[in-house]
């Protein structure tokens, strides 16, 4: 799993890079058209939406991964009970 963080962090830093690109301006030659502006406004507004999406999603996807691995070790904790109290019942230990 933390091999899929690593990777969802790569790709939003490659995001936030790319659209820095073009808050700063990303025209090789230095001049802009009048339609150019808003062009580029609206891809940086895309830009910025996928990766709070991403953000949110890979909080989420944590939290659910967290909660699946609690109830793992809970069910372990159990069931690690369950056969000590049978242990106990076929050496006679307990009534």
């Amino acid at each position: 799993m933390d091999s899929a963080i690593g990777r969802c962090r790569s790709l939003l830093f490659f995001l936030l890079c790319s659209s820095l690109h073009f808050i700063l301006g990303g025209s090789k030659d230095g001049s802009k058209s009048e339609g150019d502006g808003h062009n580029s406004s609206s891809i940086i507004v895309i830009v910025l939406v996928v990766v709070v999406l991403l953000c949110l999603l890979s909080f989420l996807l944590l939290k659910l991964w967290r909660k699946k691995k609690r109830e793992e070790q809970y069910a372990r904790l159990l069931k690690l009970f369950e056969e000590d109290d049978e242990l106990e019942l076929e050496l006679g230990l307990r009534d």
